[in-house]
């Protein structure tokens, strides 16, 4: 048995090996991939929401908006319009004027617009002027620039170009784009140059020289072909600080009607730019509220203002990303291979939260942005992987031990049932399901069977600690029969019984945990009987505690052969008492007179009654899981009274009053009487008798939905919930140690379940150690 336990505890880490390493390589090829694009941004961009912050106050929008549109008329305005709000403007000495508006031709109906537009250009000597990308795709290697003039009298030129990722949100840009010999800075880069070179005081970027100064080279600066392919360098994400309508923002046309407080503009980084419905450039972002799009020229603002707050975002290096996927999924997988389940399917499930907090804390904390869809992916795999192949090997392995106990004769009760899924698993289970119940009727029958055998019988662990004993041993030792000696040591309990021959102890603690008891030796104790005690260790774990058997000698030695004929009896399941009769009656005919005719019978009734109890609980639970049901209309009020008058003997006995506290008059149902009776008898048998003294089991019956409830509380000991669960399989007897007194082979809930069962109703369990416990019979209403 150790070598399978090895056996199947390599293969269990080899399968477990091959699951990481495939699930490992997973992660780590998706954490590289673009296929799970959808579900990172949906964790990045909470990410970017939370980064929400103040709009930085050195930063002013001027928009040219629907009021504006309104007032002045259809777009394009004159440019004269333009060359005065760059007055005003400039007038209060802002930082630097970001036109986000593409003066890229001459306008011939009225040129002397174009002259005014470049002289306030110039006259400000702040002004910033854009620059477009003409068409897509790799060989666009074309340039809309400002018209020469514009482009002479501007402080700088910058792209405004953006990098919408698959589904249209724009997330990031490139600080850098243009032909691949002299590229442009970002517009709000090109903003920082001129209002650096306007102010010795401020900090100033890394400006591009070429082209943060004005570029005037003819018409050709008009459409400039780069010297190369069109480049893209320094990929940043925006760190926006709010969504649409984040920053200070007033209306072109109040600019121009001079509406605007008088220091408005001062030290201010002023962008003007469109925002009117259907006019500019217009974008999805990730702090975007109910599909709002943002204006181009508050995108401008937002990367503005994380340059400067000092806030920069960076995706994470791929290396990086993938080690960041892949710890979590290693400690899931670990957690799976140490834990148990519960505890890994919680380990693993906090691991998800934890990546997915950390993913959307970690941009704000240390400016790198992770992808963790590959992490929860693997996550999400880990736990229902592992457990198919847990539950692959659990199959086999019931099917390896359904042929073994087949092969050892317990196969006799796993014909097929009515009902019975096709299903493998569920074969397996419902086949060791019925064996083990057997298995269960054999220990409940060779426990009954050991409580009367009139031998002193102790079971014990290789240290000698009691885990069983008759009551013959408890009278044996002098003590109080009802008191079980479980916990205490045989060394101690049998110190006064020695060898006798050499004096020394036979039971000893050395003897039992290095397995050199014989198997039979003959003692003397303090009170002088001369005992045989004989020792057995488990033939199949031998390392798992040994039987020991006191047989008196000095009255009962020609008795030992029947009672080791008893001992082999009580391996074989419900013939244990008739075997015992049997032998009380040959030994009564092979030595008459030798016991009291008395004595005699009420031995033999006692193996009868215990043989007859066992077959009648047996019948009544066979009857209610076969036999054909009389369904009847009846009344659950009238049944539960009847019930509570016929148990009134028995409470009266114990001292626990027994009362219906809720009921309505009258319950109609359809079930079979006779069959609910007994059930709901049952349940109110057991209610009672772990009641104590004075105590009150409360019954009543309540409508929930389409179905009664008869419930039934008591004040006993209560059930662990880990327990509860053995509640309606036959033989369980939850209270053995805690209630020894309390008779029973565990049939009476098994019958209780049986019959809800087959009414179409089930059984709730209301219970905790020290509070009692609620049963509830759940029933249909009748129709």
């Amino acid at each position: 048995m150790m070598t399978a336990g090895r056996t199947r505890g390599q293969q269990r880490r080899l399968e477990w090996s091959l699951l990481a390493a495939a699930l490992l390589g997973l992660v780590a090829w998706l954490s590289t991939a673009d296929s799970l694009s959808r579900m990172n941004h949906l964790v990045q961009d909470a990410g970017l929401r939370l980064l929400s912050r103040p709009a930085h106050p050195d930063i002013v929008i001027v928009a040219i908006d629907d009021p504006s549109i309104a007032a002045i008329g259809r777009w394009p305005w004159r440019r004269a319009l333009h060359a005065e709000l760059i007055a005003r403007v400039s007038a209060q000495q802002p930082r630097a004027i970001g036109m986000d508006v593409l003066f890229n031709e001459e306008d011939l109906d009225y040129p002397e617009d174009d002259v005014l537009l470049a002289d306030a250009m110039r006259r400000s000597g702040r002004v910033v002027l854009p620059v477009l990308r003409r068409g897509h795709g790799p060989s666009a290697n074309m340039a809309d620039l400002p018209w020469p003039a514009f482009a002479d009298a501007a402080a700088g030129l910058g792209h405004v170009h953006v990098a919408p990722d698959n589904d249209g949100v724009v997330r990031s840009l490139y600080l850098q784009e243009g032909p691949a010999a002299a590229p442009w800075q970002h517009f709000s880069m090109a903003l920082q140059c001129v209002a650096a070179s306007t102010s010795a005081s401020h900090n100033s970027p890394q400006c591009n020289a070429a082209h943060a100064a004005p570029v005037a080279d003819g018409a050709a600066a008009t459409e400039r072909p780069g010297s190369g392919p069109w480049q893209r360098a320094d990929r940043t994400l925006i760190a926006y600080a709010g969504g649409p309508g984040h920053f200070t923002t007033y209306s072109y046309i109040d600019v121009l009607r001079g509406q605007v407080p008088a220091d408005a503009f001062r030290g201010k980084y002023v962008i003007v730019g469109a925002a009117a419905s259907g006019l500019g450039d217009m974008f999805a972002t990730p702090v975007s509220e109910q599909s709002r799009l943002m204006p181009g020229v508050e995108v401008v603002a937002q990367v503005l203002d994380g340059r400067l707050a000092g806030v920069r975002i960076e995706p994470a290096a791929t290396a990086l990303n993938t080690l960041f996927n892949l710890a979590p999924v290693v400690c899931a997988l670990l957690a799976l291979l140490l834990l148990g389940p519960f505890v890994a399917l919680l380990t693993s499930a906090a691991l998800g939260v934890v990546t997915l907090l950390l993913s959307v804390a970690l941009p704000s904390w240390i400016g790198l942005q992770f992808a963790p869809a590959a992490a929860l992916t693997g996550l999400v795999l880990a736990y229902p992987l592992w457990s198919w192949r847990r539950l692959s090997a659990a199959a086999h392995f019931l099917r390896l031990e359904m042929e073994r106990l087949q092969r050892d004769g317990l196969s006799m009760r796993l014909q097929h049932r009515p009902g019975d899924s096709g299903d493998f698993l569920e074969k397996r289970i419902n086949a060791v399901e019925r064996a083990s119940r057997q298995l269960r009727d054999l220990h409940h029958f060779v426990s009954e069977s050991l409580q009367q055998l009139p031998s002193p019988t102790i079971v014990c662990d290789p240290q000698g600690r009691i885990l069983l004993t008759n009551m013959a041993a408890r009278r044996h030792v002098g003590g109080d029969p009802q008191v079980p000696l479980q916990g205490q040591s045989v060394v101690d309990l049998l110190h006064d019984l020695v060898h006798t021959g050499t004096g020394q102890p036979l039971v000893t603690q050395d003897k039992l945990h290095n397995h050199h008891m014989p198997e039979q030796s003959e003692g003397r104790d303090a009170q002088g009987r001369n005992l045989l005690v004989l020792c057995k260790p488990f033939t199949d774990l031998a390392k798992a505690g040994w039987l020991l058997t006191l047989v008196d000698l000095t009255d009962m030695r020609r008795a030992q052969l029947q009672r080791d004929q008893a001992m082999n009896f009580i391996s074989h399941d419900i013939r244990a008492p008739n075997a015992s009769i049997l032998t009380l009656l040959e030994m009564q005919r092979a030595y008459p007179g030798r016991m009291p005719d008395d004595e005699l019978m009420l031995r033999i009734e006692r193996y009868a009654r215990a043989s007859l109890g066992m077959a009648e609980n047996f019948v009544k639970l066979a009857s209610a899981e076969s036999q054909e049901y009389r369904m009847a209309p009846l009344d659950l009020v009238a049944v539960l009274a009847e019930t509570v008058d016929d148990i009134w003997a028995l409470a009266r006995d114990r001292g626990v009053e027994v009362t219906i506290a809720t009921a309505p008059e009258t319950a109609p149902t359809v079930g079979d009487r006779a069959l609910l009776s007994r059930a709901l008898a049952n349940v109110l048998n057991n209610a009672v008798k772990f009641s104590p003294e004075e105590g009150t089991v409360q019954c009543s019956i309540v409508q929930r939905g389409a179905h009664w409830i008869v419930s039934v509380r008591d004040e006993g000991p209560g059930i662990a919930p880990e327990l509860q669960g053995q509640l309606f399989a036959p033989f369980q007897r939850l209270h053995d140690r805690s209630h020894p007194a309390i008779g029973g082979v565990g049939l009476g809930l098994a019958l209780v379940h049986t019959v809800i069962h087959r009414h179409g109703g089930t059984l709730e369990v209301d219970s905790d150690v020290g509070r009692g416990a609620e049963f509830r019979l759940v029933l249909p209403l009748g129709s």
